[in-house]
């Protein structure tokens, strides 16, 4: 059994000291944590990374368990490939193009309205910057986000960046991501077009 403690551990850190443990080969990793945000990174890395996880909250902190999952090799191989075959969105800004702001905001909602439009839909889209804007209350873009989410695509957007424009509670379509998480969705995947 290994322990990760992760208390007043910045964002990705604690994913990354997870996965530290978890390359090395370990069976069993009780990460602590102090932040629900955290719980829910861990808790994403140990699903992704075949663990079971269970969590229990004590008075000095958030406790995550977890246990390695054995699986059948075939199968894991299958999944990294169809992962590296995956076609996805970065999306760094609430404009398209450079030039007039308004005419960018204009052509955003043009791009996000096409592509729910169009199919075979990508296979994720991720909003950093500025682009959680668009993911946000107040978003022209939100109807058609929802049916790229509702046909299958994986919508995530950044804490940190939701955390910086003060609208993580305003969030409407899709979920909560880390830089680790982000990182490793675009290096895993060989079709991550950039906006």
């Amino acid at each position: 059994m290994k322990i990760v403690d992760a208390r007043k551990k910045a964002c990705p850190q604690p994913v990354i000291m997870t996965k530290k443990e978890a390359d090395e080969g370990a069976e069993e990793i009780t990460v602590i944590v102090d932040n629900e945000n955290a719980k829910l990174n861990i808790t994403k890395f140990g699903n992704q990374s075949k663990y079971t996880v269970t969590s229990e909250e004590k008075d000095d902190g958030i406790y995550i368990l977890l246990k390695k999952v054995t699986e059948n090799r075939n199968m894991s191989q299958t999944a990294a490939e169809i992962q590296n075959e995956a076609l996805g969105y970065l999306i760094t800004t609430d404009k398209l193009g450079k030039g007039s702001d308004e005419l960018g905001r204009i052509l955003m909602k043009s791009f996000l309205y096409t592509l729910s439009e169009k199919k075979p839909y990508p296979d994720f889209m991720v909003f950093l910057n500025s682009g959680v804007k668009l993911t946000t209350e107040g978003s022209e873009s939100i109807d058609d986000l929802m049916n790229l989410k509702e046909g299958g695509v994986e919508i995530v957007s950044c804490g940190t960046c939701l955390d910086f424009f003060e609208i993580k509670s305003k969030l409407k379509v899709g979920s909560v991501s880390n830089m680790y998480d982000i990182v490793d969705k675009i290096s895993s995947s060989t079709n991550t077009i950039t906006i």
